[in-house]
């Protein structure tokens, strides 16, 4: 529950409202207008959303009332029904959202593609400009778009007369309006243009149609009335109850993204609605749904809290009460302008850009047309249906290659191989001519029975021809498995396995049983499968290197500099030798020249020196090594075996001495470094930081030296910087 401070409410909320109202006044009499509904229920509903759906709801800055994007349904409810029914219809809507919302399931709703609302957004868009430019034009608007367009011609061409100039001067204002000065923006575009209008209308004595409103707007009763056939009226309610929590979710999801307050609860929010709807049904009004227009405007004028939803609604309604007559001025052509404006904005270019980035633009267009063409449910489920396809066809879509190399056939199978590709995969494989060698890659996420047996059936009869059949899986084995009667893993299991350019020869080679061109086959499958991804990033390092660390390590085959850190090519000048040692005193000449190398020529920011677990040297300087090179060598690392003190990994002391003498070799190593004239200038003038690093082989884990904790602690664990 929000607790509504009074200084927040006088301060923030009273002035955003305000705002919000001047907004909301002529919006909610187009959006009546374009419905075929009474004027004042587009009022009606505007009070009830800000008191009802603003107190109950669930997302604190929301701003409910009538939408645009339910004003087709409600053209044909009302058309269908009448507007006693339809009443009764928005009441039994509300109540089927406020089930909903008990029910937990508001989050379901926004697994609906963000391509079907936007074309569903257009479509409704698309359908008022094509009726209310009937209006403008100074006619009247059919009952279908594929009427208005077949009508518009005629219309265009006709007799023009003051409705005309009145609706394109609402429009002309609308446009101008984000471009005038700042000032003259505080008032909100639709006020200014509307009352403009409706000013010049009357200066110039024009006689057009106007709002009409009830005599007494207090006298207040239930309108509903339940239909005579209920097959009908319960498919309207669905309808109305599922695009208004979908209007309304997708608002609040939007209107998180404005601000930073407490996040909606779209449970709540959905209950809201919902009794909202109930409420502005019983009285009269239009359906009520979260308005991304009002809303973002409230934002934008400084609302914090719930309270300045409320207040709108508040202001609408003695707005209505005490200026009625004000409203009755107001000409149809006027609210018929600021409704081409409004849905000519639901058509977003912006939109149909991200939808054509994600390729869903046949699923957007699709929705479009349906709402246009047919009405919004019939725009919706085709959007929907359509977007289950393509994502069926997507879950499952394998891609199939084949090229020859000589007398060599190569075949690439790619996605997943599922029994809806065998058709295709049996037209490729059958091409392929007996008796030629054919290598079979697959790069597959999940090979299924029906493909396993076509693959299976095809090898052993090319086999048998004289031909032969190399397959090579990258990724989980799925063909290998089946093929030695092991069951098939899941495809979660699969995931975990390690990928090909991870792991070690003796796992992706183990099959081929030729150790003795292990090189061979590895430069191979680098040529085949990373040369192609590294092409673009090694040719811009063709001419030279700019690596940004010295990454000084152990010559020990498991320590992978560039795996354990997470790096690529160009990245790393790595230095191995026996024991990660940096000899002091620049006691030897190639590490000497390496380092100098690093800092004075290329200008490396940060030296590693990284030690392992398990490090053969370290246990050999631990029991003494026996004499010869290796012995000289170590010399290097006795003052490490020196060093007074713990040094630990995350406060905890290794069990083995080699393990801990590697702890205390990298800080050693670390001080010989700052034996050298170049790494010491470097590091006081901050141009090169030295960081120690230990790799736990066993649990794949990488430790970082903490300066200020004096402790080795785990990569990502936050570490103190000492005088930061």
């Amino acid at each position: 529950m929000v607790i509504m401070r009074p200084l927040a409410v006088l301060r923030h909320d009273l002035p955003a409202s305000l705002v919000v109202f001047l907004v909301a006044v002529p919006l909610s009499l187009g959006i009546a207008l374009a419905s075929g509904a009474p004027v004042a229920a587009g009022l009606v509903a505007a009070v009830v959303g800000g008191v009802v759906a603003g107190a109950l709801g669930g997302s604190a800055l929301q701003v409910s009332g009538p939408a645009a994007g339910l004003t087709v349904v409600m053209a044909e409810t009302i058309q269908t029904f009448g507007w006693a029914v339809t009443c009764a219809i928005t009441v039994a809507a509300g109540a089927l959202q406020i089930l909903l919302g008990l029910s937990r399931i508001a989050r379901a709703a926004l697994a609906i593609s963000p391509a079907i609302v936007h074309g569903m957004l257009a479509g409704i868009g698309v359908t008022i400009v094509l009726g209310q430019l009937h209006v403008i034009l100074g006619g009247k608007a059919q009952s279908s778009a594929i009427e208005n367009i077949a009508e518009l011609p005629g219309q265009i061409v006709a007799h023009h007369d003051s409705a005309t100039l009145i609706g394109l001067l609402t429009i002309a204002i609308l446009l101008l309006w984000p471009k005038l000065p700042a000032a003259v923006r505080k008032v909100p575009g639709p006020l200014a243009a509307i009352a403009t209008a409706t000013l010049v209308s009357v200066l110039a004595g024009m006689t057009l149609p106007r709002v009409e409103l009830p005599g007494d707007l207090l006298d207040v009763h239930l309108v509903p009335q339940l239909p005579d056939g209920w097959g009908g009226f319960a498919l309207a309610v669905v309808t109305i109850a599922l695009i208004a929590s979908v209007e309304s979710l997708l608002s609040a999801v939007a209107v998180d993204r404005l601000h930073t307050g407490p996040r909606a609860n779209l449970d709540r929010e959905l209950v809201g609605q919902g009794a909202a709807n109930m409420v502005s049904g019983a009285l009269g009004g239009l359906p009520v749904t979260g308005v991304i227009v009002r809303s973002s405007t409230n934002v934008a004028a400084g609302a914090k809290t719930r309270a300045s939803a409320v207040l709108h609604g508040v202001w609408v309604l003695v707005f209505v009460v005490l200026l009625a007559g004000l409203i009755q001025n107001i000409p149809l052509a006027a609210l018929a302008g600021l409704l081409v404006h409004v849905g000519a904005k639901l058509v977003n270019p912006e939109h149909l850009r991200t939808v054509l980035t994600h390729g869903d633009l046949p699923v957007y267009l699709l929705t479009l047309g349906g709402v246009v063409v047919f009405d919004l449910l019939t725009g919706v489920l085709a959007g929907i249906g359509l977007s289950l396809v393509l994502m069926l066809r997507r879950t499952l879509w394998s891609g199939i290659h084949v090229e020859a190399e000589g007398d060599n056939w190569r075949v690439v199978v790619e996605g997943v191989l599922t029994f809806l590709s065998v058709p295709r995969l049996s037209k490729v494989l059958g091409a392929i001519p007996a008796g030629v060698p054919v290598r079979l890659e697959l790069v597959v996420d999940y090979l299924d029975h029906a493909a396993f047996e076509s693959l299976t059936t095809w090898q052993q009869a090319h086999e048998r021809a004289g031909g032969t059949v190399d397959v090579d899986e990258v990724g989980h084995p799925w063909f290998g498995e089946g093929k030695a009667g092991r069951p098939t893993r899941s495809r979660l299991a699969a995931s975990r396995a390690v990928p090909r350019w991870l792991a070690p020869w003796s796992e992706w080679q183990a099959m081929e049983g030729i150790p003795a061109q292990q090189t061979r086959r590895g430069a191979t499958e680098f040529h085949r499968r990373a040369a192609p991804l590294l092409r673009d990033t090694l040719s811009g390092l063709a001419d030279g290197q700019r690596p940004r660390t010295l990454f000084i390590t152990c010559g020990d085959s498991r320590i992978v500099p560039n795996l354990i850190t997470t790096s690529g090519p160009g990245d790393l000048f790595t230095i191995r030798n026996i024991g990660n040692l940096v000899p002091p005193g620049q006691a030897d000449p190639s590490m000497n020249a390496s380092i100098e190398y690093a800092v004075g020529v290329l200008g490396i920011e940060e030296i590693v020196v990284c030690g392992h677990s398990g490090c053969g040297a370290m246990a050999a300087l631990a029991d003494g090594p026996p004499p010869g090179p290796l012995a000289v060598w170590l010399r290097h690392a006795e003052p490490s075996a020196h060093r007074l003190g713990p040094a630990t990994l995350d406060g905890a002391v290794p069990d083995r001495d080699g393990d801990r003498l590697a702890l205390h070799n990298v800080l050693q190593q670390l001080e010989h470094l700052r034996e050298y004239p170049s790494v010491a200038a470097a590091e006081a003038a901050g141009k090169v930081q030295l960081t120690g690093m230990y790799f736990a082989v066993g649990t794949a884990q990488v430790y970082l030296f903490d300066a200020a904790e004096r402790t080795f602690r785990p990569a990502g664990a936050p570490v103190v910087v000492p005088g930061a």
